[in-house]
């Protein structure tokens, strides 16, 4: 059956014609990465792909810790401000199965939550989503299979990545595949239709490559990319590449960078969220300094966002400066 993301698009404001493109923020340099700790992280488990709610007091992640239903499952945490520490993990049952279930994504609204899953479906391993009618509750509906043949198909898809552009509303579910046509795992591109349909996915070459890519993530502003890739030129395993654009109308360049120490690290690297502000990065490593080597924990790094002088604004001060030089 076609599911339908009507309820997670109701809220689009369609640009008028004529307005302004979007203009690229200025980021100073990361900082050394922060191992979020326990309760999210706790030994001997793979604790990772997180991500947060719109007020980041709410945080989903996966983990294969033994209190779950079998293998990943989805977890939260919450907390009472964003300076307050986080509770104890719940195990999200609404979700999981028997399988493995991870890699949670929210669309804008936050009424729909995407995920993988190894359960029966269309292929190996599926995207399936989830909605929920109050945004702050964790009382969801019965999860759906994507359509068979259109997001899903025999091979995996895997990795979800929901993106809405800001100027045209259009909305699109980025995914990893090995399916045919892949090398390896490639990142696919599955945009909303007028029908308020997904539409069959479509290589992106300009987050792909000859390695395995599969996790990104479109900061809110579309003009910064972060991609999950174990392509060659990096720091070691997996890691954190990123592209950036100076307008949403502009290409996203063919070669990407891969985002410099401390960020990443000979270890694995991946699984990239941001937040709204675009200044705090989440991902998962394997690095040392986690509670166990070797095993993934959820850490984040911060950065200072340069503040840039408007260009209207700039235009006119300099007017006016000029104007109070020539009245004396």
């Amino acid at each position: 059956m076609r599911q339908s993301v009507t309820v997670c698009v109701l809220a689009w404001s369609l640009a008028a014609p004529g307005l302004s493109r979007q203009s690229a923020e200025t980021y100073g340099d990361w900082s050394a990465p922060t191992n979020v700790g326990p309760p999210v992280n706790i030994a001997g488990s793979n604790d990772m792909y997180a991500i947060l709610s719109r007020d980041e007091l709410t945080m989903y992640f996966t983990s294969n810790r033994p209190e779950g239903l079998g293998g990943d499952d989805l977890w939260f945490v919450t907390r009472e401000a964003a300076d307050a520490p986080w509770g104890d993990p719940q195990n999200l049952t609404a979700l999981n199965s028997s399988d493995a279930d991870s890699l949670p994504v929210l669309s804008s609204d936050e009424h729909v939550m995407f995920f993988h899953s190894t359960r029966p479906g269309c292929g190996a391993g599926d995207i399936w989503m989830a909605r929920r009618q109050d945004r702050r509750s964790q009382v969801w509906d019965p999860p759906v299979d994507l359509e068979c043949g259109v997001v899903n198909t025999a091979a995996i898809e895997i990795a979800p990545a929901f993106f809405e552009n800001p100027e045209t509303g259009q909305v699109t579910l980025f995914y990893g595949s090995n399916r045919t046509g892949s090398q390896g795992f490639d990142v696919y591109a599955s945009p909303v239709g007028e029908d308020g349909y997904f539409g069959p996915g479509e290589k992106v070459p300009e987050f792909s490559s000859p390695g395995r890519d599969t996790r990104i993530f479109i900061r809110r502003d579309g003009l910064e990319a972060f991609i999950t890739s174990d392509r060659p030129g990096g720091q070691g395993l997996l890691d954190i590449w990123t592209s950036t654009r100076e307008t949403l109308s502009d290409p996203w360049p063919r070669t990407s960078i891969d985002v410099p120490s401390p960020v990443n690290s000979a270890c694995e690297d991946g699984s990239p969220w941001l937040s709204r502000d675009g200044t705090t990065l989440y991902f998962f490593s394997t690095r040392t300094g986690g509670l166990q080597c070797g095993k993934r924990d959820v850490w984040y790094a911060t950065r200072p966002k340069v503040k840039q002088e408007n260009p209207i604004q700039a235009i006119a001060g300099r007017f006016n400066r000029m104007l109070a030089r020539l009245t004396g």
